[in-house]
């Protein structure tokens, strides 16, 4: 395993200690909104700084970028940490046990090393740069249907962004009478875990953070599979507006969505 993989799931496994002993002791997390339709914990400021120490202790001079705390500025700015200690927040406050730590690595603007961990299940997902991807030490790959008939695809809710709430639901309609059936189970990180191990066959989302995807997508390119915005390009990480497959049902997908975009998710 890559020296800094193995930080990043030394990492992953202790902020998943601390949220699984949290979830096991539910009425003793505290619940604040920061934001319309966006809540954090206390578990997640104590998952994330499990996630912090454990990577400063081997590297101090990296930068961290992290959903709570924000930019941790490092004197070594070519190497970026960026964090989602518990990406599906809401499923924790509400005991649904479908949530997970996701750690990702950038060098010199390149997604490098990806770990995300789900706790519950025990499920780590990894991947190195040009190494593949594997889950719990065996190698994962992107299923490769060839058309939509019969896939299933997760997505997820625009419920930070609702004023795209029409063409989301445009979207689903037309892709959901091709496809098997849709999936919403509230973790992003999961989601492209799960497209990159073949549970799923695609993914799509609106209005999305860097830490919510930058881990899984390395997961999916890692395991065969590409991820782009609305139009096909690389813009998703600034958009927030993200689909992943792999490359023939990826074209079948962004065919059936650019219709409904319009001129702001077209961006």
């Amino acid at each position: 395993m890559h020296p800094m993989l193995n930080i990043a799931v030394r990492a992953s496994r202790a902020a998943g200690k601390v949220i699984s002993r949290a979830f096991e002791q539910h009425d003793k997390v505290e619940v604040e909104l920061k934001g319309t339709n966006d809540v954090v914990t206390n578990v997640d400021v104590a998952a994330e700084q499990a996630i912090i120490e454990t990577i400063r202790k081997s590297y101090p001079k990296h930068t961290i970028i992290s959903e709570e705390a924000g930019v941790l500025k490092g004197e070594d700015d070519d190497y970026q940490w960026i964090i989602d200690p518990l990406d599906g927040t809401t499923n924790f406050v509400k005991g649904i046990p479908h949530f997970a730590v996701s750690i990702a690595l950038k060098v010199k603007g390149k997604l490098d090393q990806a770990v995300v961990f789900d706790p519950i299940r025990g499920d780590l997902f990894t991947a190195s740069r040009g190494k593949g991807a594997q889950l719990n030490g065996f190698r994962i790959r992107v299923k490769q249907p060839k058309e939509l008939t019969g896939a299933i695809l997760a997505t997820g809710f625009p419920f930070k962004k609702k004023q795209h709430i029409d063409a989301y639901f445009n979207i689903v309609k037309t892709l959901f009478v091709k496809t098997s059936d849709m999936r919403r189970a509230g973790s992003a990180a999961l989601d492209l875990a799960y497209v990159a191990s073949g549970r799923v066959d695609g993914f799509f989302e609106i209005g999305l953070k860097p830490w919510d995807t930058a881990a899984g997508e390395l997961l999916v390119i890692e395991a065969g599979g590409l991820v782009t915005d609305f139009t096909g390009g690389h813009n998703h990480m600034q958009s927030g507006n993200i689909v992943a497959s792999s490359t023939r049902l990826l074209k079948e997908i962004l065919k059936d969505i650019r219709p409904h975009l319009g001129e702001s998710l077209s961006k």
